[in-house]
């Protein structure tokens, strides 16, 4: 926790701190006297209950100038200013509204009256793109989660949490208490800003029993995958057939930026550096949509003609032609591919993830600036079926075939252990030393419950050293978060914004890509590349 009037500067990774304040009015203070600051080369602030995750880029800002930078803001006195006011319509109808009020020694009508009796402020936003927390309620509302979380709460379920109140934007699971309903979309990417509430907002809920103007409302709506209309082969000047799939295929490039304060990560390839490298080889942009194949086990037929590579994971990439000649192709090699072609590859030897990308790259509409598919907010192209066609597209002009080359690194084999170099940081204090030192000496294995939003990893309990119960505070790719089972999650691309577990350490910027490739069943070691060292910094008021 941050020592009397001074704040605490957490390691996350290069480029990538955790600015701990007293409490939660310093930090939407302090968050919005950074974004009036617009410091050169500071890319992403998450604020949270008692933190601001600040991300930069070290070529820009080193450290220390960031530290001077910050300083010389000191505390912020006073209240950040007065924004927006934004109207939620509610029917107060929750299931535990009865419950709610007998906690509180209240009638249900009191409940209601004090929940839109003053307006509340975003304080940050959290688990799900449009899902915010909402702080400066009224005091007597302060209730416990519930004891058993729901395995679906409904979208638009209005619900009290702590001293926060807030607003689901899609079913998911949730322990929140549920006080009433809101037809009110939290997330709709058809708006020109997809999440309705933003930091620094403020929010005044309605009661529609009480206000005639509004009692005629659509139903809510909720994130979910965008279509693709079929486009009959003939229609596609070149396009694929999808004949086989393993497990879900995605299209990925790499992820969208500039939108975490509506709760929206970045996601894109887990294995960045293969994506490129395939795009490369067949003279596509880098950033350019690819396919994400999880443990190959794929196949497609070529209509027209086209340029394709495979990267990534190890797959045995072979050609059938329309005549019937079986054509088997190198790893990181470009290849033609002609009219009748079909293109299967073979389960991964080793890696998870193999890239296949085609000269022109596909012919897809993006979804908030990018094609990438993420797994937890259901935002972007659906995954892929059988059967479908997808459209290629023409070839930028001057583009150049690159030649294949050695990969990044080596694919990691489930046989084997891999080593992954860690930051420590930012919660490692919240752990006993001999918990870190297991952390360190110890291999850890990957469970089946493996996806692109995190690895389970199964190994010796780790023990707290700090028992109490962590506010919500920001994670990022790489996180390694410890749970209550002491069994720590390794998140990946498509984690969530925020999380309430402390975080022990965190992968090192180098070796992410080789995070997002260990398979099932690995082995996993960690590193670490530097030892746990927090920074004090005064936070004496200007």
């Amino acid at each position: 926790m941050s020592e009397g009037n001074n704040w605490r500067i957490l390691p996350m990774r290069a480029g990538c701190v955790l600015l701990e304040v007293a409490d939660l009015s310093e930090t939407l203070a302090l968050y919005d006297a950074l974004g009036r600051e617009k410091l050169a080369g500071v890319s992403d602030i998450i604020p949270a209950a008692r933190t601001l995750m600040i991300a930069f880029d070290p070529a820009v800002l080193s450290l220390e100038a960031l530290k001077l930078a910050i300083g010389a803001l000191g505390r912020p006195a006073g209240e950040a200013d007065e924004g927006e006011l934004v109207e939620i319509p509610v029917r107060y109808d929750g299931e535990d509204l009865d419950a709610v009020a007998g906690l509180l020694g209240m009638s249900r009508e009191e409940v209601v009256r004090l929940h839109t009796g003053q307006d509340y402020l975003v304080a940050f936003t959290g688990f799900a793109p449009g899902f915010a927390y909402l702080s400066n309620g009224d005091p007597r509302l302060s209730v416990p989660r519930r004891q058993s979380p729901r395995t679906l709460v409904p979208a638009g379920s209005v619900g009290l949490a702590g001293a926060f109140s807030g607003v689901y934007p899609k079913a998911s699971p949730g322990g929140w208490q549920l006080i009433g309903t809101t037809p009110l979309a939290m997330f709709d990417i058809g708006r020109q800003r997809a999440s309705l509430l933003q930091p620094g907002q403020r929010v005044r809920f309605r009661d529609v029993a009480k206000d005639r103007a509004y009692k005629v409302l659509a139903s809510a709506s909720e994130a979910s995958f965008s279509k693709r209309a079929t486009v009959p082969a003939v229609q596609q000047k070149n396009a694929i057939e999808i004949l086989a799939i393993g497990l879900p295929v995605l299209f990925e490039d790499l992820g969208r930026t500039g939108l975490v304060a509506q709760g929206i990560s970045r996601s894109g390839a887990a294995d960045r550096q293969s994506l490129k490298a395939a795009n490369s080889l067949v003279g596509n942009a880098p950033g350019t949509a690819a396919l994400e194949i999880t443990y190959g086990g794929f196949s497609v037929r070529m209509h027209g003609q086209g340029v394709m590579a495979v990267t990534g994971a190890e797959v045995k990439t072979a050609i059938i032609t329309a005549g019937g000649k079986r054509i088997d192709v190198p790893h990181r090699h470009a290849f033609p591919v002609e009219d009748g072609d079909t293109v299967s590859l073979s389960e991964a030897t080793a890696g998870m993830r193999a890239y296949l990308a085609l000269r022109g790259g596909f012919d897809l509409a993006p979804v908030l600036s990018s094609r990438s598919t993420d797994m937890l907010a259901q935002i972007g192209p659906e995954p892929l079926r059988v059967g479908e066609m997808i459209g290629i597209l023409d070839a930028p002009a001057g583009s150049v075939v690159a030649v294949g080359g050695e990969p990044a690194f080596a694919m990691p084999r489930a046989d084997e252990t891999v080593t992954l170099d860690i930051v420590l940081g930012p919660r490692t204090d919240w752990f006993t030393t001999r918990s870190v030192e297991l952390f360190l000496d110890e291999e850890w294995t990957v469970s089946a419950q493996s996806s692109r939003v995190g690895i389970r990893l199964q190994g010796p309990t780790l023990e707290r050293e700090i028992a109490g119960e962590l506010p919500s505070e920001a994670t990022i790719r790489g996180a390694i978060q410890v749970p209550a089972s002491g069994q720590p999650v390794l998140f990946l691309v498509d984690h969530p914004l925020t999380g309430g577990y402390p975080v022990i350490g965190n992968i090192a910027g180098h070796h992410l890509d080789l995070a997002g490739q260990v398979p099932v069943g690995q082995r996993i070691r960690f590193k670490a590349v530097s030892p746990f060292t927090p920074h004090l910094m005064s936070g004496n008021k200007r």
